[in-house]
């Protein structure tokens, strides 16, 4: 099976649009009355036996059992009988909310998430469809189910072989959007190593460097917005909280941190095509990107967008038959690619390489590029050759017969 999802802007009317807003608040509350009962079974059963917390208690039989995302429904189902709003959505779609819930604590337990925490009004964004059985698709619409037919602006074609399996309705500052799961019933190939090999390196002086010699400055996206947004916020401080001025100032805040997400996600997939068009194989660095948002560097290494960049990059490959892996990014500014040797550690401020042992001096994200370069071709099992213009060729290694 193979599936890709496919974005457009909704043109609801009024109607609609209020409709669409009633579902997120409900969900909301549904959200968060199921958080509340999980919260409440796991703090009666956190206290001491001979000791009751001074703070609050809960007490809840020990008989009851912990509140699971089957529990959760069946009550769901049971509350649909004395609550008129529970009625109106429908019931896929909250299902769908306390499977999200589900997969917070999931992720808690498993990738050491915080603690899920209550959504405030406004705060849920989002609700799905998870089943779109029959002809739910027309030319500029959508049939969603309870609400009726749609209109979307359709930026692109749609392939009509595909199957639509779900679809979700997102509110930003900017509209409605509408995300279209389509399914084929088929199993393409991935890319197989092949053509030249370009090893990138990622930085905050230079964005992109990459083994075949090319430096991409970093655009400032919110660094050069940042002044600007100073300003819109303190506007939203000095205006009375409920009031329609405060509402107009946040909307102008949020519109900004929207035009800024847009423009980097437009750049990223713009260098992500420049860099396929003349690559048959792409290696990048495995970085600890939640370790560098972390460190001094943190709001400008957010700024850049470095696992986007990644995930768009990865995306792009596999949509043009490019090859692409993540390599082991350690001590890759640290040796050197043309003889192998570690030349020690640099500054941030030595921006070029030069190895004492057989001369050769480059850019230094050029060389860290080549070396990740280097380590992708043998993790592909290929060996490199430099020529003297400083580009690589992969050459497959030649397999021995095992010794019998």
């Amino acid at each position: 099976m193979f599936n890709l999802t496919y974005e457009f802007k909704l043109k609801p009317t009024q109607k609609q649009s209020n409709t669409f807003e009633q579902w997120l608040e409900i969900n909301r509350r549904v959200y968060n009355y199921a958080l509340r009962e999980r919260k409440d079974w796991y703090k009666s059963r956190s206290c001491q036996v001979n000791a009751c917390s001074l703070h609050s208690e809960y007490i809840i039989p020990a008989d009851v059992p912990r509140p699971t995302y089957a529990s959760q429904c069946k009550s769901l189902t049971e509350a649909k009988k004395t609550n008129p709003d529970l009625k109106s959505v429908q019931s896929q779609v909250l299902q769908q909310t306390l499977k999200r819930l589900e997969n917070a604590f999931t992720s808690m337990w498993e990738q050491n998430h915080g603690f899920p925490r209550f959504k405030k009004h406004g705060r849920m964004g989002s609700f799905v469809f998870p089943q779109m059985k029959g002809d739910r698709l027309e030319t500029g619409r959508v049939n969603l189910p309870v609400i009726g037919w749609v209109k979307f602006r359709q930026s692109r074609s749609l392939s009509v072989d595909g199957v639509i399996k779900q679809a979700r309705v997102v509110k930003r500052i900017s509209g409605w959007y509408v995300m279209l799961t389509v399914q084929w019933d088929v199993n393409p190939p991935q890319p197989i190593p092949h053509g030249e090999a370009v090893g990138i390196d990622v930085g905050l002086t230079s964005f992109v460097a990459t083994s075949n010699g090319l430096l991409v400055k970093r655009p400032r996206f919110f660094v050069d917005a940042e002044r600007k947004l100073k300003l819109l916020q303190q506007r939203v401080s000095r205006k009375p909280h409920g009031s329609n001025n405060r509402k107009k100032a946040l909307y102008k805040v949020a519109s900004l941190h929207e035009y800024v997400a847009n423009c980097r996600k437009d750049w990223h997939r713009k260098l992500s095509h420049q860099i396929c068009n003349h690559a048959g194989m792409v290696f990048v660095e495995d970085l600890n990107l939640v370790g560098l948002s972390r460190e001094m560097l943190g709001k400008h290494c957010l700024d850049a967008g470095f696992g986007q960049f990644f995930n768009i990059l990865e995306q792009t490959c596999f949509k043009r038959d490019v090859y692409f892996q993540k390599v082991d990014g350690r001590k890759t500014s640290q040796i050197c690619p043309n003889c192998g040797i570690e030349t020690g550690k640099k500054e941030l401020s030595e921006r070029t390489h030069y190895c004492s042992n057989c001369g050769y001096t480059t850019d230094r994200d050029i060389a860290a590029a080549q070396v990740v370069a280097i380590r992708g071709l043998a993790a592909v099992g290929h060996t490199v050759k430099m020529l003297a213009e400083g580009k690589f060729i992969g050459i497959p290694l030649k397999q021995e017969s095992p010794h019998l």
